[in-house]
């Protein structure tokens, strides 16, 4: 019996579920990564791997010129703690930086950044 208690507590980490150790990852975002937009985003919208602690959790946007142009604080989905999203400024033609930082519910951070451009 004392053997069956030893092999259980040794195989048991490997039955959990890989993700409770993961960090959140971006998953996808709109407007997606490297993207080109015809018209410009009201907001962006960053979907994640992992349930949000959304008071930990930060996006800005910034133009070309390093000029912050995301207009407010980043807000978590109500229903989807998965998702944050940001509303925008009017965009004019160019390249934007999206900046995020996250704090997943099982305590990891990250953090990363893309660009989107607006225009032709």
């Amino acid at each position: 019996m004392r053997r069956f208690a030893i092999v259980l507590a040794l195989l048991l980490p490997l039955a959990l579920p890989a993700a409770a150790y993961a960090h959140a990852h971006l998953d996808h975002a709109t407007p997606p990564a490297g993207s080109s937009q015809a018209t410009a985003p009201s907001e962006v919208v960053l979907s994640f791997t992992q349930d949000l602690e959304p008071a930990f959790c930060a996006i800005e946007v910034r133009n070309e010129a390093g000029d912050l142009v995301s207009s407010g604080k980043a807000q978590a989905d109500g229903k989807l703690r998965t998702q944050l999203r940001v509303p925008l400024q009017p965009l004019p033609p160019g390249t934007y930086k999206v900046i995020w930082r996250v704090l997943s519910v099982d305590t990891h951070r990250s953090q990363g950044d893309f660009t989107f451009r607006v225009g032709p």
